[in-house]
């Protein structure tokens, strides 16, 4: 009897065609590379190592950095002045960092603060902006995080320069009942003296100066003098309204209001 041998199928093998490699999206370098000059910091972090790492991270992206480990160091090399940008913790020896921030703004008012902290707390945030800071980090953070929060802060402060006081008369004033608000030297004067404005306060206060006895919606504040209307930025100018309240309540007879929903309002009474 005959018996055929077995037999199998060879088959050969599929070959899939290879995968496309997705083209990178662009995005901003985590450097410097892309501004004009690299910025001057003064680090105020009386933590040795953070400190240390940070000084070694920024210098290698290119920035020029003196660091102090306390707050009376910080405010002394701040008067030196010849900084674009601080970077001040808040819990520091001799004194702390809201304090710090505070100090500096009273003669220096326009160079930017941004916080390293590990109080994240939205009080805590508050209290940064009150005492006058740009921008707040909470740790612990990305170091690229930090260089691209630098850079946006830096990139806000010379757009607020060239868009608003590049084109303002040197002379422009508004007078507002008892007070008269110098905008070019960002200084309201007052019964009790003067008071010395930053940029975002200056640039508020004009917006509501130039429409006084109108509503000055929210979202176009946020727009013109932060550049969106997020909602960080939005608790960040609620405590700039509060800071001018304090200030123009050296005359009773002017009222900054908050209208519902809305924005807010500058009457004279």
């Amino acid at each position: 009897m005959y018996i055929a041998a077995p037999f199998s199928i060879m088959f050969a093998p599929h070959t899939m065609p290879p995968t496309p490699t997705p083209t990178p999206t662009p995005t901003a370098p985590a450097d410097f590379s892309d501004l004009p000059s690299p910025p001057k910091v003064l680090l105020v972090e009386d933590d040795p190592n953070l400190g240390s790492v940070l000084q070694d991270f920024l210098e290698l992206k290119g920035c020029t950095v003196a660091r102090r480990t306390d707050g009376a160091a910080g405010l002394d090399a701040a008067t030196a002045g010849g900084y674009t940008l601080y970077v001040f913790d808040i819990m520091l020896p001799k004194k702390d960092g809201f304090t710090l921030a505070r100090d500096v703004r009273a003669f220096d008012t326009q160079t930017p603060i941004i916080f390293l902290t590990a109080r994240g707390k939205v009080e805590d945030k508050i209290e940064g902006f009150q005492a006058g800071c740009d921008d707040y980090l909470p740790k612990p953070f990305s170091m690229d995080e930090l260089v691209l929060r630098m850079k946006a802060v830096l990139r806000r402060v010379a757009q607020g320069n060239q868009n608003t006081h590049s084109t303002a008369p040197a002379d422009e004033s508004y007078t507002l009942g008892t007070l008269q608000f110098d905008y070019g030297r960002r200084v309201l004067h007052t019964p009790a003296g003067e008071v010395n404005l930053t940029t975002r306060e200056a640039d508020l206060l004009r917006l509501l100066a130039q429409n006084t006895g109108n509503v000055v919606r929210r979202e176009l504040a946020l727009k013109l003098i932060w550049g969106d209307d997020s909602y960080f930025n939005a608790r960040s100018m609620d405590v700039f309204i509060s800071k001018l309240r304090k200030y123009l309540g050296a005359d009773p007879a002017l009222k900054l209001m908050n209208v519902h929903g809305t924005g807010y309002k500058l009457l004279l009474s």
